[in-house]
């Protein structure tokens, strides 16, 4: 354990002192796929924009802060709704929307010139939601690769995953095999990316 985290530290000093440090910022956005996971449903379609600033550190290593507005969730849901005037519960699929300003760190990896593999952890706070949920924060992950068609213009593809139970059980019909207990964001995420040159 200890070597590895040696040679992690090795590698990263090496890389900053053969390479000029840069920094550049940049905007990103596109496509999000998303669901909830254990809910049996579709994915819902939607979208992500946000800016980032890269920092060079070397030939093979960026590092990457990210703030996004992304807007996730699910379709076709199966919701228990409760009409007090009545005493009945009537079930129905909905489609179920959660938004989120995401502040991320993603590691960049740069295989070439081209294409770069993305790592790295987000913190997400919500900011709207068509029904009440577990959570107002989630925790999540995400993965993915770049592809630079040129040296500002890129095509991105990540995968994201939340940790945090986000939708409140409640709401789902008790009776439903469609519904687990512990449903969490699983999204991807296809778009663009543009990085500014700043001149000195």
């Amino acid at each position: 354990m200890k070597t590895t985290f040696f040679a992690a530290i090795v590698f990263f000093s090496v890389q900053i002192l053969q390479a000029q440090v840069s920094f550049k910022p940049g905007l990103r956005g596109g496509l999000n796929i998303s669901k909830l996971t254990q809910a049996e449903s579709s994915f819902k379609a939607d979208f992500y924009i946000g800016g980032y600033g890269a920092l060079k550190l070397g030939k093979l290593y960026t590092l990457q802060p990210e703030i996004t507005y992304t807007n996730q969730g699910g379709k076709d849901i199966e919701i228990q709704n409760y009409n007090y005037e009545n005493n009945q519960a009537t079930v129905q699929n909905e489609s179920i929307s959660i938004s989120y300003v995401s502040v991320g760190i993603i590691n960049k990896f740069n295989f070439n010139d081209q294409v770069n593999f993305h790592l790295g952890p987000l913190f997400d706070i919500q900011t709207g939601r068509n029904i009440y949920s577990n959570s107002e924060v989630d925790i999540a992950f995400t993965a993915g690769l770049g592809y630079n068609v040129t040296n500002n213009l890129a095509v991105e593809g990540r995968i994201k995953k939340g940790l945090v139970d986000v939708l409140d059980s409640y709401y789902t019909s008790s009776n439903s095999p469609f519904m687990g207990s512990y449903n969490t964001n699983f999204l991807f995420q296809l778009g663009l990316s543009y990085t500014f040159d700043i001149k000195n």
